[in-house]
């Protein structure tokens, strides 16, 4: 594959970017690729890590950078107790200090998490189907429950109604799991 910014010396780094579902990628040489520097991050050497594309993206995108904007606006910038780390360092660096940093940081965060994974920012994680039979249903009434309530809020007790059906027969087929050894 040929680079896309010279058409001249084989691509060497591919880059993929995804955005709401559209796939759009990059095909450069490692020269262009140093040339374009701050675009595709390698402005701190020769070889890019982890930090060095976390950082980049901190800085990239327009929707960090409005992130980024609306974190500085307070007046005074807020600190890690425990290690001394500012925002401005995290984000210039691309990794904390400590462990203390997530929670000191919160705020920050979560909008930049949120743009990271499309509006997901808790993890929710996946189930073995071999031991987790009656988690799944523990999780599924658990969400019913959360449905039920909304639809009371809204008044909508005939939909309410089968939700709570629905629950109740769930619940009974987890007691019979239980009670039968599963």
């Amino acid at each position: 594959m040929i680079c896309q910014e010279c058409n001249q010396r084989p691509a060497t780094l591919h880059f993929t970017k995804i955005v709401n579902g559209e796939k759009a990628e990059i095909h450069l040489c490692e020269k262009c690729a140093h040339e374009k520097g701050d675009m595709f991050m390698f402005n701190s050497g020769p070889g890019l890590s982890i930090s060095n594309l976390l950082a980049g993206l901190l800085n990239a995108d327009p929707g960090f950078q409005q992130a980024k904007q609306n974190s500085f606006q307070q007046d005074e910038i807020i600190q890690c107790k425990h290690c001394s780390m500012t925002f401005p360092q995290f984000v210039k660096v691309g990794r904390f200090g400590c462990a203390h940093c997530y929670k000191t940081f919160q705020n920050q965060l979560n909008p930049i998490l949120r743009r990271l994974h499309s509006g997901n920012w808790s993890h929710n994680g996946k189930i073995p189907k071999r031991i987790g039979g009656n988690m799944h249903l523990r999780k599924k009434i658990e969400d019913l429950k959360l449905k039920l309530k909304y639809l009371i809020t809204q008044e909508e007790f005939e939909q309410a109604a089968q939700i709570r059906d629905e629950i109740r027969l769930l619940e009974k087929k987890l007691t019979e799991r239980h009670e039968g050894g599963e």
